[in-house]
């Protein structure tokens, strides 16, 4: 089915409306990294979990060494050691000390730790030359999480710190979405993969690598099909053999209005993918629907490089995030300062290639490369997308403009 002209916003509002959440499971904590908490976790131990040493030294009871000076250091004897992962429940009895390491449990009794600085190292009998405070260099149970306590609410994501305050308390595993399965296909007879010979007229596949780097790079987990050639049947024995590992597909080519546009041929007489043409430069064919038994979304992109990538970005990423549970969908616009003047086409929204950079006076931006849509060292070099409303035709140099800043979490 296609349909007429439609603005990026409106596109883009239509297949968020079609993209349902994946239903989230218990996985394993380094899985579930990047992932949003579906679920309030509570501490089920205190942190810590026992009184232990902040620092190697002796423990003490505060009493016996208040009065201790370097001038007149308090002896004690010297009745054991604590070393963290192999002490017992250790006494500490009045007018003795214990050698006592970091992180090892404090002996009952004993109230405060004398770091070994202070000390002349005994080890039979000790002299400290220094009193600590009364509790100095003790860690007491749950100062820092206490039992019961609320950890992290859902929604939260988990980044490096979540994860290893989830594994302190011992939580091996936690409820989250899982990474969507993204099937990536190229088509065209004129495909190759790297490393393999050229023909006259044929190219090396960028875009099932440059799509499948961009869907690892959103957090999704890519699979790469070999380039699938111009023919309807082919084409459709690929894609229905991979449906069965995609919670995605997103294939690039043939949705255009060529002769051998077979992505679009395909699916249009399946009924449930929309093709349509997107007010918006590059990246102006686009569809967008179900296949298959378990009504899997696909996005058809166009063919050349810039113009799949920018698709990708644009809509894409977005139902990905809304797959996985994570917000904002979009990524957010910054505001920079063009360096130089540029021109638009009126009537759709212009995605230039630029170069993002913040320095002591501010945000700058700089358009990367020529226009054209199958410039791929342009979009290498670039790092942000400068925005052109529809309705512009010029910016002119130290304008401010909205730039998409790319290969930046939000």
């Amino acid at each position: 089915m296609t349909i007429g002209p439609r603005s990026v916003d409106d596109h883009l509002a239509t297949i968020l409306d079609a993209i349902t959440p994946l239903s989230p499971y218990d996985q394993p904590l380094l899985d579930a990294a990047g992932l949003p908490l579906c679920e309030d976790v509570r501490s089920p131990i205190a942190l810590p979990r026992f009184p232990n040493s902040s620092m190697d030294g002796y423990a003490v009871r505060h009493v016996d060494v208040a009065e201790a000076a370097s001038e007149a250091p308090v002896h004690l004897p010297v009745v054991g050691e604590s070393a963290a992962g192999s002490s017992g429940p250790y006494g500490l009895p009045p007018g003795t000390a214990m050698r006592i390491m970091t992180g090892a449990p404090l002996p009952s009794g004993a109230d405060s730790v004398v770091p070994i600085e202070w000390t002349n190292h005994g080890t039979a009998t000790v002299q400290v030359r220094q009193p600590p405070e009364l509790g100095q260099h003790v860690r007491h149970t749950g100062e820092d999480v206490a039992e019961g306590e609320l950890l992290l609410e859902e929604g939260t994501l988990l980044g490096p710190r979540e994860i290893g305050l989830l594994a302190g308390v011992g939580r091996p595993r936690v409820r989250a979405r899982p990474r969507p399965r993204v099937v990536v296909l190229s088509t065209g007879n004129e495909l190759r993969d790297p490393g393999q010979p050229l023909g006259f007229d044929s190219i090396y596949d960028a875009n099932s690598y440059l799509l499948a780097a961009s869907v690892r790079a959103a957090g999704a987990i890519p699979y790469r099909v070999g380039v699938v050639g111009d023919d309807p049947h082919t084409f459709s024995d690929a894609l229905s053999d991979q449906l069965v590992r995609a919670d995605v597909v997103v294939t690039s080519g043939g949705v255009s209005k060529g002769a051998y546009d077979v992505v679009k041929d395909v699916l249009s007489r399946l009924g449930t993918v929309e093709f349509c043409e997107v007010a918006m430069q590059p990246g102006k064919p686009q569809g967008f629907g179900h296949v298959g038994e378990d009504v899997t979304p696909i996005f058809t992109l166009p063919g050349n490089p810039v113009s799949s990538y920018v698709s990708f970005e644009v809509f894409c990423v977005p139902a990905l995030r809304r797959l996985m549970g994570r917000q904002p969908y979009r990524r957010p616009l910054v505001q920079a300062v063009l360096t130089q003047g540029v021109a638009s086409m009126r009537g759709r929204r212009q995605f230039l290639r630029a170069r993002f950079d913040m320095g002591h006076l501010g945000a700058t931006v700089t358009p990367v490369g020529g226009a054209g849509s199958h410039l791929l060292g342009g979009l290498a070099h670039s790092n942000a997308l400068v925005v052109i409303g529809q309705d512009v035709t010029a910016v002119a140099a130290d304008d401010t403009v909205s730039v998409l800043v790319l290969d930046r979490d939000f």
